[in-house]
């Protein structure tokens, strides 16, 4: 009786192996992108990578963030300019400087006209 559960047994499983190998698919798999979609993708790694420095030029109301962006903008063009929202303060933030010493040499040149403007390094959003 025992040897007739054994011999059961062992003949299913043969039996499944083959039928799930029976049922087994193979197939070639072919990409074709644009050569730019790798230069994007190592543009983008590089960016998460390297440390960027900004540079703050304005913590307020909306208002008066929009009038500051507005005049940093008529004053230097140089820079990219962002406006923030950090509860409960606009801030207006400036470049994506990638050393401390490009920073430090704008800076030079914003605190004559932005005397409160400071060099800072924005945390990395976790979600990328």
């Amino acid at each position: 009786m025992i040897t007739s559960k054994i011999k059961f047994i062992v003949i299913s499983i043969v039996f499944l192996s083959f039928t799930i190998g029976s049922f087994a698919q193979e197939g070639i798999v072919n990409v074709d992108q644009d050569s730019d979609i790798d230069k994007l993708l190592e543009f983008k790694k590089d960016l998460k990578t390297v440390n960027l420095f900004k540079i703050q030029v304005y913590s307020g109301t909306r208002s008066g963030a929009e009038k500051s962006k507005q005049n940093f903008l008529n004053s230097f063009n140089e820079w990219p300019v962002s406006m923030e929202f950090d509860s409960p303060n606009t801030k207006i933030w400036v470049g994506n400087f990638r050393s401390r010493l490009e920073a430090d040499k704008a800076l030079l040149k914003i605190k004559k006209k932005y005397s409160n403007a400071f060099i800072f390094e924005p945390k990395k959003d976790k979600k990328k």
